[in-house]
């Protein structure tokens, strides 16, 4: 039984570092992970983990690749033309920038996959790798989403089977791996533990993806 790719959430180069340390593949960087879930990071912390990793490269270290969280606002994944204008300008610019990769998440007002909007990500992402995040477990057929996502060539999906923690969705996490049957890897994402990941990858999973999250004391200072 092959051991899942470790993927860990990150919001900066503490934390990427951190990854690095537990020896993590590749990261997925977002902007205000604690307070809404994940934004689109700014260009200097997506620059300041790109010179980290190229510099542990340089020594031989660790160096997990990163990918970038493209979301423009918290809330719904239905976005209107102008937001997928911003995304398709932050797909290109995170890259160009020297990210391996991006996580996105279009869906439409009835729950589908937004093919419309996620051709014109891949198309941005220009042979990048694709991740498309935890949207699919806002759907009613999640399994008509995996096929979009095969035919618009996304690399993976980020999922938990459609429970609020991944274990809960194991049979459901071993129905899309068999969907997908490769053409998509099945990532496990949402509450996942490192007691977890043995029965994870007893279903096929290609990945588990954790948050690596931690508590910082200070006195604010102003404005905190």
């Amino acid at each position: 039984m092959e051991r899942p790719v470790l993927e860990i959430a990150v919001q900066d180069l503490a934390g990427y570092r951190v990854a690095a340390d537990a020896g993590a593949a590749r990261v997925e960087l977002c902007g205000a992970l604690a307070a809404t879930g994940g934004l689109t990071p700014s260009a200097g912390t997506v620059a300041a983990l790109v010179a980290e990793r190229d510099a542990r490269t340089r020594l031989g270290a660790t160096a997990p690749g990163i990918h970038v969280l493209v979301r423009p606002r918290p809330g719904s994944f239905v976005y209107d033309a102008d937001e997928v204008d911003v995304q398709v300008r932050d797909v290109e610019a995170v890259l160009a920038a020297g990210a391996d990769g991006v996580v996105v998440g279009v869906l439409t007002p009835d729950g589908h996959v937004d093919s419309t909007a996620l051709a014109r990500l891949v198309l941005a992402a220009d042979g990048h790798e694709v991740t498309f995040h935890r949207a699919v477990d806002a759907v009613a057929d999640p399994f008509a989403v995996l096929d979009a996502l095969a035919d618009a060539g996304v690399t993976r999906v980020l999922t938990s089977g459609g429970a609020a923690r991944s274990i809960d969705g194991l049979q459901r996490l071993g129905e899309y791996v068999r969907r997908t049957d490769g053409a998509v890897q099945v990532m496990a994402g949402g509450g996942v533990r490192p007691v977890d990941v043995a029965a994870l990858a007893g279903v096929g999973v290609a990945a588990v993806h954790l948050s690596a999250s931690r508590a910082v004391a200070g006195d604010g200072g102003p404005g905190g």
